[in-house]
């Protein structure tokens, strides 16, 4: 038996007996107590390298084509007048203060 085969055994004996939100109670508790012991500078650092390598795999007419079909996707979904509304909130103050830095 490989290790492979072992784990997927393992894992769903585990599903089995405990269910499929058992391992979503499990990653939550497991990264509120990274985010505790790490901090937000941790995830801003890991953020800041994803970004880069994403830019570095694909180049920066990704983030163009990525954005399009974002806004394809929201036109589909909320038609052309969502864009009236978020542009005329767009003018007002945030909800809550930038940070300064």
């Amino acid at each position: 038996m490989s290790v492979r085969e072992a784990g997927r055994l393992g894992g769903n004996t585990v599903k089995r007996r405990y269910g499929s939100d058992f391992y979503a109670k499990i990653g939550q508790k497991g990264g509120k107590a990274l985010s505790e012991e790490r901090g937000p500078e941790f995830y801003s650092e890991i953020g800041k390298k994803g970004g880069h390598t994403v830019k570095e795999r694909h180049g920066p007419e990704f983030y163009a084509a990525i954005g399009k079909k974002g806004g394809a996707a929201v036109r589909a979904k909320h038609g052309r007048e969502y864009y009236s509304e978020i542009g005329k909130k767009g003018g007002k103050s945030p909800k809550r203060p930038r940070a300064t830095e």
